[in-house]
């Protein structure tokens, strides 16, 4: 058997300008994705609530279940005819801003990739990721969490000459710069507030605008890219004041583009009126998750807690990226890009 995990991830500033040509910094969650894999005739996919086999071509095509990460990966490879017992499932809660359908896609397409024999590096991926969850998962979606899941750890992410999606070939990669090795400590606190949307949703609209020219967009895009550029330094530094300045305005210019939500918003001033020098949204917006930069972590979460956060997670700077771990499986040959 087959067993691949990937994490979730939180964007700590520079969200959402993954799409457009920005930089961000994220950190990898502890929370993290699994799919399993082995011999078996049928085809057969399993979550946690049950089997479903996949004998059909139409079988293959998107039902709006869980299911469809596994389909939009077969698609992808043409591989109708796999046989194998494909087993999936996650602890990083879903349409949450923490990629957690990014997650599922990573290990997803991992595990299938080496079941079959096919090696491919981690750039390459990462961007086989954004390729499946744009164009088979019908998401509108940057290039962060196909970076983060694949990677892991604490990194600050370069996606400049990335503005415009391009096919796979005439993609150029991200830069990766990680930095957990140069930082000892995060005071973060990182809270799902129990909001869950499709963040297809969210970029869509904002996308248009960006294409169309919409100057508050193209300028406040520019913005919140530079932001995380000079909040490079003040996380190596240590330089928290200064971090948490930019993470407030971060958010301020992301919420006067799309409105956050009241319950999210609601939840950013809790954390900001017990003890937290910063709080912000962790994805790219309408949803999900809080991560507020607080030098006073108890006090912070008791204070979410009370106001109806659902779950915490913690953030793993030093954590992998995809992980594998290989026992006895019969491997396919088929033709794959």
């Amino acid at each position: 058997m087959i067993r691949v995990t990937a994490p979730g991830r939180a964007g700590m500033i520079g969200n959402p300008t993954d799409g457009y040509g920005g930089t961000m910094i994220a950190c990898a969650v502890k929370n993290r994705a699994y799919a399993e894999i082995e011999e078996s005739n049928p085809l057969i996919v399993e979550n946690n609530s049950g089997k479903r086999s996949l004998i059909w071509r139409n079988d293959f095509d998107n039902k709006g279940d869980s299911y469809d990460i596994v389909r939009s990966v077969l698609r992808y490879y043409r591989l109708y005819d796999l046989k194998a017992h494909i087993r999936f499932g996650s602890e990083v809660p879903v349409q949450a801003g923490l990629a957690g359908s990014t997650a599922l896609l990573s290990a997803i397409q991992s595990a299938v990739l080496i079941y079959i024999g096919v090696k491919r590096h981690p750039y390459r991926l990462a961007e086989l990721n954004r390729i499946i969850e744009l164009n088979y998962m019908k998401c509108q979606c940057g290039y962060q969490d196909a970076y983060m899941t694949t990677f892991g750890g604490l990194n600050y992410l370069d996606f400049r000459g990335k503005e415009y999606y391009k096919e796979l070939e005439k993609e150029i990669y991200a830069t990766i710069e990680p930095l957990g090795s140069y930082v000892d400590e995060l005071p973060f606190v990182v809270a799902h507030t129990g909001i869950r949307h499709d963040s297809g949703d969210f970029h869509r609209p904002l996308r248009e605008r960006w294409l169309e020219g919409d100057i508050s967009v193209v300028e406040g895009y520019r913005e919140i890219a530079q932001l995380a550029r000079e909040g490079k330094k003040a996380l190596l530094s240590r330089n928290w004041d200064e971090l948490a300045f930019l993470m407030n305005k971060n958010h301020e210019i992301q919420d006067s583009l799309c409105d956050s939500g009241g319950q999210n918003n609601a939840m950013i001033r809790v954390a900001k009126e017990n003890g937290a020098l910063a709080a912000k949204l962790a994805g790219a917006g309408g949803g999900g998750t809080v991560i507020a930069l607080t030098l006073d972590p108890q006090r912070t979460m008791d204070a979410l807690k009370r106001a109806g956060a659902e779950q915490f997670v913690e953030l793993d700077p030093a954590g992998q990226g995809i992980t594998v771990e290989i026992g006895k499986a019969e491997k396919i040959q088929s033709g794959v890009r």
